[in-house]
């Protein structure tokens, strides 16, 4: 009736295995507090009750162990046996009686009463003593119960004497916990704030303070999952960064590397290993300790199958369990090795990448001439130094590929002999060797794919910065179709690559089978037995030998992708730096500030031509302290070449470098602001003087702008500015230059941008009294302010023709500068015979000042859109997404077919391992022959489908990021153009090269690893429950518990995730930014400050991606201990089942497949994660993917005729125009008639609504009320491109895109070359591209870099003139263009646009006053709308004030 020797020896295993579980539990316990207890040194004594609670909670602890013990030992000495579970009773015994001990000396803030496991372990061995003493009772028969007699019995003795005493200590603890609880809420009311200082001290534990306990299991991440679970993830509730992964630290252990490798011939390679080598020796430690204790598995196995298969086994029981827990042991320390190796590595690889985004910085704000482009060094960025971090987390593959085939080897010949082992070795080599050609052509297509990725970022880059241009001239749908040309390039380089992965892939899966089918045909062969235990511990070890193979091509692809990734940051480095040139001379004290000598400067191209004009330097000038002096010439003669000669940007070709003694600042002429206030970009780095800084926005004409922005001068500026005017943006960076108090200012055409009456404003008070004991050299057209330079320089063909004082100059009839200031003198001409009925009169007002007013949406808009973050979305990826994506692809499909291969795959690998392991538990079950050939046959069916299943997941990876790249391209293109006033560049640039390289290689290979690893960790589940169908219990536990986790990390990782993505963009924008500007942060001195700030942006970015890597091990680190703990289950099953209810074969099976369990389940929640946060790129592609679109390019039903419009008549009709609907009106019912074939200039100051007309016209917003009708025609009625293509357009910021000549004159190939000479000459272009051999071909640079501003405006004048349209809208077409030149565009536009009707926006008087009428805007109504003429006899108008305010200016002195 009592319990059998099988049933008991069941019982006292559980009982062993409890007992060590409780030990662990309350040994972590002590470790862990014992850890804090350090950090805290703060101790917290208990109250009178609970210390005499505690000292008889101790008293029967220690009685407790001394019995324990004292019964084990009588045990042994009477039966000559050791029972496990009366050991481990009493070593458990001990240990609580330590934590008892430990718990009342050291009574920490978490310890005010006796520790939860101290407890759990009462009740659990209050339980045991409880049955033993009731089996005993029923032994003794109840009814004539001899109490002595029952005593008489030791272990009934033990359960007596316990019992009573542990139920005493569980009341005692209920007594103390209740007080306690009493004493808590006493402390918590008397002194409330203390116990949120407890949580903010817990929080506080980051991993740089956190104890070895703590970072092996990632217990420092506490905090901030606890924090993540009750709120929405910010960067404020991340920790920094430790120390050693800032970019301050990296960046110079890199550089210090880089200086000695310099010096050793070196490469960056050795550099980055030198200076990253202390961590890669300890993770090298871990993944040694990881690769050893993974291969003692399949060691293991032969002994346990053995085991298993041996029939004696009720002697071996112990045997089996010590086999089981030497497992156990090896998998959890694998376990916690390889969370360790593989966040060690992914440190590494942070600190890699902030090394290297600093390096390229660094480097791209010095390298000057013929640098690389701003798309390559994006890339450089957002692909190359990823890929170089990503790669820290397989360099240990190189050696530990060898370590683990020679630990194979080992294990195959211990169990197979030599022969066998020695041909698996070979047909290892083989399949690697089969790999090397493919690595090879990976690396190519690899190139290949970013070469061309580069091509079309560089593309995007400049489409995403011209978009307005584009949509302006409706263009917009032939560069979106070179786009995707230039994608399906790329496309076809990553369908070839990716067919090469398949390849790879398919040959990886495959090796294990040729390998175990060549080795087991060899030992039948060499007649060398095959057992169950034999063939089980080489099928494993094939298993973990795929694991080599499998990485080698990986690795090989890695290492070439990587060795790419270097050699492009190699060349970067490389490139010649350009310091030399740099004129940092300190101040001497003398009065010569610039001495110029004879010398040659020329612009170097990447294709070592020379195009730009060479600055050739013949005679001596000495430029003294305190003189202006003026630079003057045509267009393209070499004026700003000059001034970055003397700013040393230039190299110099030949003779000597020009010297400049003192500090300098800069005014480029196409104007660079940064992001940020006005206040941070006029002070760029420099302490407050706010006397100083008043004079200055004086100076610089700013203190109006002030005052109508709602901040002041903390008012946001936008990306590049673009919520700035053109002269806004020159006011700026001029207050810049004056306050940064300088020696010597170089201004590069300071006025061109700005009205009349502003620039007479810049001269004389920025010009002639800030500055004026300061040298100034400045460039420029509008020769009225050269009179009082003490210096001109006038230049042409890009020499210095003839130099001296205006006096001088204007003596000699033949000159250069003569023939310029005759140009001068005939526009003047046209307006004197105004001048003197009202030059006398009119005073300038400055509320009339009409500078131009580029609005572009900003001033209206800038309250709603101002510093807008990126848009994230929260919570879980939603299912759409994921759906999405899948049935992107041929609508979903091939999916089925997909999971049909891996299942069958799955399905014929598992019935081939059984079968070989089946018919060799027995000689003679089946002939060899027949065991060879039905294994073969399973094995390359299993290959077959493998094939098929690598094939087309290549096809639908493909076809899926196509769908998805074209689907978001194509949404931008027709997003409106306030979308790209809100909404940064970079943010489009990393979604079309990160996000997009993500889900071209990376998202759908592991999607499909997620569903086929849960395929194969099922079909092991199933294995396992065929044995044992008490597995299938403890597995729903362990996957419910698993959940659980993963529900519990997934909401702080996601977020982590997304800040990952999010807080790359300011990175990439910054290095935007400054490329732009790096010529003024040089010349500034400013490149500390610069440096600092992109150490502080990748700071913020490593601090984001170090814990979103830790706490993917966070997870893993639990939940493989739970599955480590199932397999621990499992083999105690096999080995406590009778030996006739399993078979063998599948036992053994079981535990071969169970090897590789932890590994799977790892690789499956590691997968679900990863997945969730890679696929976080798809939605950021989707939300560009849903943009509202503008209004459709052409309606069918209402299309204009082909000849519209005839006459071009425009009629504007209440039109009323609000940007945002909680904005100002902008145009409040602007009512008037532009006559078909007239000029019309378009006047009034900043913020009149000029530009927003020109956009009412173009239908770049819409009006809110009112119509505009052309030739009759309601434009709101028909298509965008049937609209736009029928206007011409020059705007403000002349446009040039990276080509030729020939493109950019005619984007959309419509004319003939003859046509575009003749235009060419029309707006004297063609001399200058004559002087190019290859003509039209000519290149031109990313943004006409090559070209000068004057020269960019006459390319848009002649790409306006090719068109013929009838309607023009001409923005400040001439304003960087000289006096000469001007004129004979003005003459050339009169006769061209004669039969058309031409709306000038403009502030240079010559400009509109000979239109036919002129338009005053004033706050967006019409103040005056007339014929110049009418009124200019009106005194008192705005119009004929500006005209006086010209005269004024521009007449000699």
């Amino acid at each position: 009736m009592f319990p059998s020797t099988s049933t008991m020896a069941i019982v006292d295993t559980l009982l062993v295995t409890a007992n060590v579980a409780f030990f662990y539990a309350i040994l972590i316990w002590l470790l862990l507090h014992t850890l804090r207890q350090s950090k805290l040194q703060r101790a917290v004594f208990l109250q009178q009750g609970p210390k005499f609670f505690s000292i008889i909670t101790l008293l029967f602890n220690f009685i407790l162990t001394l019995l324990t013990i004292a019964f084990a030992v009588h045990e042994y000495r009477t039966n000559k046996i050791v029972r496990y579970s009366s050991v481990t009773f009493a070593l458990t015994w001990v240990m609580a009686s330590l934590v008892s001990f430990y718990s009342m000396k050291k009574t920490t803030r978490d310890n005010k009463r006796f520790p939860f496991v101290l407890v759990l372990w009462w009740v659990w061995a209050s339980i045991i003593e409880a049955i033993s003493v009731s089996i005993g009772l029923m032994k003794n028969n109840l009814e004539y119960l001899d109490f002595w007699n029952f005593l008489s019995e030791d272990d009934n003795i033990v359960g007596v004497v316990s019992l009573p005493m542990l139920l005493l200590l569980l009341c005692l603890n209920l007594c103390a916990r209740e007080e306690q609880h009493s004493t808590d809420m006493e402390q918590l009311l008397v002194h409330p704030g203390e116990e949120d200082n407890d949580d903010d001290d817990e929080d506080g534990e980051n991993f740089t303070n956190a104890g070895i306990w703590s970072q092996l299991t990632f217990r420092w991440l506490n905090p901030i999952f606890r924090k993540g679970r009750v709120q929405k993830l910010e960067l404020s509730h991340i920790p920094d960064v430790p120390h050693s992964e800032t970019a301050e630290n990296a960046s110079s252990l890199l550089e210090e590397s880089l200086r000695k490798q310099k010096l050793e011939g070196g490469s960056l390679t050795k550099a980055i290993t030198n200076s990253v080598w202390k961590s890669l020796a300890l993770n090298a430690v871990f993944a040694g300790v990881n690769t050893i204790a993974s291969y003692m598995g399949p060691l293991l196995i032969t002994y346990f199958v053995n085991f298993l298969v041996d029939d004696n086994s009720n002697s071996s029981i112990q045997c089996g369990l010590i086999l089981a827990f030497i497992f156990f042991l090896s998998k959890t320390l694998e376990s916690l090795s390889q969370r360790q190796w593989y966040f060690g590595a992914q440190r590494i690889g942070i600190r890699v990448r902030a090394a290297l985004m600093t390096l390229i910085y660094s480097k791209s704000l010095m390298i000057k001439c013929a640098g690389p482009t701003h798309g390559k060094i994006i890339n450089l960025v957002n692909v190359d130094v990823e890929r170089i971090g990503d790669f820290c987390w397989y360099i240990h593959g190189v050696w530990l590929l060898p370590v683990q085939v020679i630990l194979a080897l080992v294990i195959l010949y211990i169990n197979l002999g030599f022969l066998p082992s020695i041909s698996a070795l070979a047909v290892t080599i083989l399949v690697m060797v089969c790999n090397t050609p493919l690595a090879n052509m990976q690396e190519k297509l690899h190139s290949k794919i970013m070469e061309t990725k580069d091509t079309r970022i560089k593309m995007t880059s400049e489409i995403m910065k011209n978009i307005r241009i584009l949509k302006l001239h409706s263009w917009e749908s032939t560069f979106l179709q070179k786009l995707l040309q230039l994608r399906d390039t790329e496309k076809s380089w990553l369908q070839k690559y990716l067919y090469t992965c398949s390849a790879v892939a398919t040959l990886f899966w495959t090796s294990p089978t040729l390998v175990s089918v060549v080795t087991f045909g060899i030992c039948i062969l060499v007649n060398t037995e095959l057992t169950a235990a034999t063939v089980l511990s080489a099928l494993a070890t094939f298993r973990i030998l795929q694991e080599p193979i499998y990485n080698l091509p990986e690795l090989i692809s890695m290492i070439a992708q990587t060795k790419v990734s270097l050699d492009r940051i190699q060349e970067l480095i490389n490139e010649e730096d350009q310091n030399q040139f740099m004129n940092k001379h300190t101040s001497k004290d003398s009065s010569i500030v610039i001495e110029i000598k004879p010398s040659e400067y020329a612009w170097e191209t990447s294709d070592g031509t020379n195009k730009k004009p060479t600055i050739q330097i013949t005679e001596n000038l000495k430029i003294k302290k305190g003189q202006k002096v003026a630079v003057c010439g045509s267009v393209g003669s070499g004026k700003s070449s000059l001034l970055c000669c003397m700013l040393g940007e230039i190299p110099l070709v030949s003779g000597t470098l020009i010297k400049v003694y003192g500090t300098r600042s800069y005014v480029p002429q196409s104007p660079w602001i940064q992001s940020g206030t006005i206040r941070e970009n006029i002070l760029f780095g420099k302490e407050m003087n706010k006397d100083f800084y008043e004079s200055v926005l004086d100076g610089c004409a700013l203190h109006q702008d002030i005052n109508m922005w709602g901040d002041g001068d903390l008012n946001l500026v936008e990306e590049r500015g673009i919520n700035l005017s053109g002269g806004q943006k020159q006011r700026i960076q001029l207050a810049r230059a004056v306050y940064n108090d300088s020696d010597i200012y170089f201004l590069d055409d300071p006025f061109s941008a700005v009205d009349a009456h502003t620039g007479t404003h810049l001269f004389k008070k920025c010009l002639m009294q800030l500055l004026s004991e300061k040298t100034v050299v400045y460039a420029t057209h509008q020769l009225e302010f050269l009179e009082a330079a003490d210096l001109i320089l006038v230049m042409k063909d890009g020499k210095i023709v003839e130099s001296g004082r205006y006096k001088e100059l204007i003596a000699c009839p033949n000159c250069e500068f003569v023939r310029q200031m005759a140009a001068h003198e005939e526009t003047i001409n046209q307006i004197n015979p105004w001048h003197e009925e009202n030059s006398i009169s009119c005073r300038p007002l400055q509320k009339n000042q009409i500078e131009v007013a580029e609005e572009n949406l900003q001033e209206s808009i800038s309250n709603w859109k101002r510093n807008k973050e990126e848009e994230a979305e929260t919570g879980r990826v939603k299912w759409s997404v994921y759906s999405t994506f899948v049935t992107s692809a041929y609508r979903g499909s091939l999916v089925p077919v997909i999971l049909l291969c891996q299942i069958l795959f799955q399905v014929m690998q598992m019935g081939s391992n059984y079968w070989i392991s089946w018919a060799a538990e027995q000689t003679g079950r089946v002939t060899k022959g027949m065991l060879m050939g039905t294994f073969v046959l399973l094995s390359g069916g299993s290959s077959i489908f493998i094939l098929g299943r690598t094939v087309l997941m290549a096809v639908v990876a493909v076809e899926t990021a196509q769908r998805l790249f074209h689907g978001m391209i194509t949404s931008v293109f027709r997003a409106p153009v306030s979308f790209f006033d809100t909404t940064p560049s970079s943010r489009i640039l990393s979604r079309s090269s990160t996000d997009q390289s993500t889900i071209d290689t990376d998202i759908p290979y592991r999607l499909a690893g997620l569903v086929f690893a849960l395929i194969q960790l099922l079909s092991i589940i199933m294995l396992m429950s065929q044995v044992a169908w008490q597995v299938i219990l403890v597995f729903l536990v362990v996957f419910a518990i698993s959940i659980w986790y993963q529900a519990y990390y997934i909401t702080t990782a996601r977020e982590l995730a997304r800040m990952v993505g999010i807080r790359k963009a300011p990175i990439l924008h910054h290095f935007s930014e400054s490329i732009a500007g790096a010529a003024t942060i040089r010349c500034f001195n400013q490149e500390q400050i610069f440096m600092t700030k992109i150490k502080d942006l990748v700071d913020e970015y490593s601090r984001v991606a170090f814990h979103n890597y830790a706490t993917m091990e966070w997870l893993s680190v639990r939940i493989n201990f739970l599955f480590n703990l199932v397999f621990y289950f499992v083999l105690i099953i096999l080995v406590t089942l009778p030996r006739s209810a399993i078979d063998p074969s599948l036992a053994g099976l079981v535990a071969t497949y169970g090897l590789n369990l932890n590994v799977l389940q790892a690789w499956v929640i590691w997968n679900l994660c990863n997945v969730e946060n890679k696929m976080i790129s798809v939605e950021r592609i989707l939300q560009f993917s849903s943009i509202p679109s503008e209004a459709p390019l052409i309606i069918q039903d209402c299309r204009p005729e082909p000849e519209w419009p005839m006459e071009g008549k425009i009629e504007l009709q209440n039109i009323h125009i609000q940007y945002d609907p909680a904005g100002p009106m902008v145009l409040k019912g602007v009512t008037c008639t532009f006559p078909g074939q007239k000029k019309i200039g378009v006047v009034g100051r900043t913020g009149s609504g000029k530009s927003t007309l020109v956009q009412a016209l173009f239908r770049v917003v819409e009006p809110l009320e009112g119509k505009i009708l052309i030739d009759g025609v309601h434009i709101s009625k028909i298509g965008l491109q049937d609209l736009r293509s029928k206007l011409g357009i020059i705007p403000q910021d002349p446009t040039l895109f990276l080509g030729t000549v020939r493109t950019n004159l005619d984007p959309l190939e419509q004319h003939a070359d003859k046509e575009l000479w003749e235009v060419l000459k029309k707006c004297h272009l063609a001399e200058i591209v004559r002087q190019d051999p290859r003509l039209l071909d000519a290149p031109v640079a990313e943004n006409g870099e090559n070209w000068s501003v004057g020269q960019r405006q006459l390319v848009c004048l002649a790409r306006l003139l090719l068109k013929k349209r009838r309607i023009l809208v001409l923005d400040e077409a001439t304003a960087s263009i000289d006096t000469a030149t001007d004129n004979l565009i003005q003459k050339t536009i009169r006769e061209e646009t004669s039969e058309c009707t031409v709306i000038t926006v403009a502030h240079r008087i010559p400009t509109v006053i000979d239109n036919d009428l002129v338009l005053v805007l004033d706050e967006g109504t019409i103040a005056e709308y007339d014929e110049p003429d009418q009124l200019l006899q009106n005194n008192t108008s705005s119009f004929s004030k500006l005209v006086s305010e010209f005269l004024r200016r521009s007449s000699p002195k």
